[in-house]
């Protein structure tokens, strides 16, 4: 690859493995921020299994809205599959929320996929966009 692409480094990123989930945030003209999260990747459109609150959330909000989903039977460990760290899952939903309560200068924010195993999560890819008179 050096030699074809000449490239000036290489970023090497170890493998995420777990249950694909995702959270994103939009700003509705009546309510404002509103947090989702659902089944991520490629299931995100296939299933269409989104839960939806107003930001702020609370521990038990999150809870609510990661057990409501049908995709929350692959994170318990769905046929013989790894139990994922539900509660890293929750931990994330509830940072993001805070996040979006103390820069409201974010408009969107899609986190897809965050990885979700029983190592706990990590959003491996995750795009903003900002309002630009914020």
């Amino acid at each position: 690859m050096m030699e074809t692409l000449n490239p000036e480094g290489f970023l090497v990123q170890r493998m995420s493995k777990g249950v694909e989930m995702f959270i994103g945030v939009a700003e509705d003209p009546a309510f404002g921020p509103l947090i989702t999260c659902g089944a991520g990747g490629i299931l995100a459109e296939l299933m269409k299994d989104v839960s939806v609150r107003v930001t702020p959330i609370t521990r038990s909000d999150a809870y609510e809205m990661v057990k409501e989903l049908k995709a929350y039977k692959l994170l318990e460990g769905y046929r013989g599959g790894e139990k994922a760290d539900v509660d890293s899952f929750v931990e994330t939903l509830l940072r993001i929320s805070y996040m979006i309560e103390e820069f409201p200068e974010i408009a969107e924010m899609y986190c897809n996929p965050v990885m979700v195993s029983s190592e706990g999560s990590e959003v491996v890819d995750v795009k903003i966009r900002t309002r630009k008179n914020a």
